[in-house]
C-alpha cells in the first residue's frame, strides 16, 4: 500500500474535535488529520505499519507547561522522535511557553487557518532533506554549490573558501566516516604541508557557525562523520571540549515569544 501521511493533533479528548480546533480547521483545508487524547499510547494512531506523521501539534492553549510533557510522552514512540512539533498556545499564555521545551514553532489560538497551515509547511521545510549536484539541504542548512552560498534558517552564513569546501565535501560523503588525512588531500590538496590539526580547527569553526544544525560527529581514531537523517550516532563519539556545548544536543525552536 502507498505510504499515507497525516498531521497528528494531541490534546484533551472533548476539545480535539471542536469546530474551531486545529483538527477541524486543517481538515477544512484538505489535510489528513488524526487525533490522540493526552496520555494515550501514540501507537494507536498508526493504522498501517508504514504511516508517516508530517507534524505533531500539541493543543493545550491554556496550559503551555502541559504541552512540554505531552510532547515528551509522544516522542517516546520511535516513529515520532524526529517529527517536527508545534505548540498551540493562547495569546494570554504565550509568554509562558518555554523556548527550550522541544518545539520547532508555536501557533496562536484562536487559529487563523492560513497561518496554521503556513507554520506546518515551515517546520516541514526546516526538517526536510535533499541533495542534488548543485544544492544540498540538511534540515535548517542549505548549501548551494553553484552560488557558493550557505544559509541557516534562510539567513546567509559567511564562510571562508576552505570552510565552504570542507562543508561541501562532508556533504558529498554524508553518512561515511572521513579521516583527517582524506580531508587534507581532498580539501587542501596533496601539496599542503600542514597537519591534521588544520582540519580540527576548521571543523570547530563550522560547529561554531552552525551549532547543532550541523549533525557532525567526531569518531575516536577515525575522523569525522556527517550524520544521515534519522541517525542517532550509535558510534562512540569524542567531541572537542570547546564544541561539546554546541553539538551535543538538538537545538529546538528558540524564537521570540513577542506577538
Amino acid at each position: 500500500m502507498p505510504r499515507r501521511s497525516f498531521i497528528l493533533i494531541v490534546g484533551h479528548g472533548p476539545e480535539l474535535e471542536r469546530d474551531e480546533g486545529a483538527a477541524q480547521t486543517l481538515r477544512a483545508l484538505g489535510a489528513h488529520v488524526r487525533t490522540l487524547e493526552m496520555w494515550e499510547e501514540p501507537s494507536r494512531v498508526f493504522r498501517e505499519g508504514d504511516d508517516d506523521v508530517r507534524v505533531v501539534l500539541v493543543e493545550t492553549p491554556e496550559r503551555p507547561d502541559l504541552s512540554v510533557g505531552l510532547l515528551r510522552a509522544v516522542r517516546k514512540d520511535q516513529r515520532l522522535e524526529g517529527v517536527p512539533a508545534i505548540a498551540a498556545v493562547s495569546v494570554a499564555h504565550v509568554s509562558r511557553l518555554d523556548p527550550a521545551g522541544g518545539f520547532d514553532d508555536f501557533v496562536l489560538v484562536p487559529y487563523v487557518p492560513a497561518e496554521l497551515y503556513a507554520r506546518i509547511r515551515r517546520v516541514e521545510w526546516q526538517r526536510s532533506e535533499f541533495a542534488t549536484e548543485e544544492r544540498v539541504k540538511m534540515g535548517r542548512v542549505v548549501l548551494d554549490r553553484s552560488a557558493h552560498e550557505v544559509c541557516l534558517d534562510g539567513q546567509p552564513i559567511v564562510l571562508t573558501a576552505k570552510e565552504f569546501s570542507l562543508l561541501s565535501y562532508l556533504c558529498e560523503r554524508r553518512g561515511k566516516v572521513v579521516s583527517r588525512d582524506e580531508l587534507l588531500r581532498r580539501v587542501w590538496g596533496n601539496r599542503y604541508e600542514g597537519g591534521p590539526r588544520t582540519v580540527d580547527i576548521h571543523v570547530t569553526r563550522l560547529r561554531t557557525k552552525f551549532g547543532s544544525a550541523l549533525p557532525l560527529t567526531t569518531l575516536r581514531g577515525a575522523g569525522y562523520k556527517l550524520e544521515m537523517p534519522g541517525s542517532h550516532g550509535d558510534e562512540e563519539t569524542i567531541v572537542d571540549e570547546d564544541d561539546q556545548r554546541l553539538s551535543s544536543r538538538r537545538q529546538p525552536w528558540t524564537g521570540s515569544l513577542s506577538v
